[in-house]
């Protein structure tokens, strides 16, 4: 996208604290873009402001700084209020957050694994919460960094919580998967892996009945 395009659009980028998402936040910033910072904690999300305003010369102004731990999906779901309370009109979500599944099967308090969860299902939940900012105009616009590993996963229907039989490389490429097949938007397919997929979510977020 030229920079024209981005001067003034609004953008949130999620774990925009290193790697991908810091730099993704840097660049866009750099070509005018305003853009919403999260991090885990908010100690995190300040830092990764305060760096860019002062190595990158970003204008204070063009940064907001948000927090939540994916690993908790009612600080998702807070997060999501507090962007659509404060940023009812925006342009792009980058769901960037990602973290390697642990070697111990780890489930989250709310009883998710906890890398289908983070990598996967509360990008889910932000960005269905987020859906009336980023359709207030057309062109909103939804980009889901994954990874290659989601060529060798299957997601396991019956058991995505991996209960049965876990391995932390299954697993993580289960949740990459998942977080790719989100991307084909069932509201322009009609791919019966998509609805499957978005029903599963529904039910483990708690908006199924």
């Amino acid at each position: 996208m030229p920079d024209s395009t981005l001067s003034s659009r609004t953008v949130l980028v999620t774990g925009a604290t290193s790697g991908i998402g810091l730099e993704t936040a840097r660049n866009l910033a750099a070509r005018g873009a305003n853009v919403l910072l999260h991090g885990r904690t908010t100690e995190e999300s300040r830092a990764a402001a305060d760096r860019l305003i002062a190595t990158d010369g970003v204008d204070a102004g063009q940064l907001c700084t948000f927090a939540a731990d994916f690993t908790r999906l009612d600080e998702v779901e807070t997060l999501a209020r507090r962007v659509v309370a404060e940023h009812p009109h925006l342009d792009v979500l980058v769901n960037n957050v990602g973290m390697a599944a642990p070697e111990r099967h780890t489930i989250t308090a709310d009883g998710n694994e906890i890398a289908f969860q983070v990598n996967f299902l509360a990008h889910y939940l932000l960005t269905c919460l987020l859906e009336p900012a980023l359709t207030s105009d057309p062109g909103g616009r939804v980009v889901s960094v994954s990874s290659s590993l989601h060529r060798t996963a299957s997601i396991q229907w019956a058991d995505p919580n991996r209960a049965r039989r876990y391995s932390r490389l299954a697993a993580y490429a289960q949740s990459q998967l998942a977080l790719t097949v989100f991307a084909a938007d069932p509201r322009v397919t009609e791919d019966r892996t998509v609805r499957r997929l978005n029903k599963l979510a529904d039910l483990l977020v708690g908006r199924g009945a």
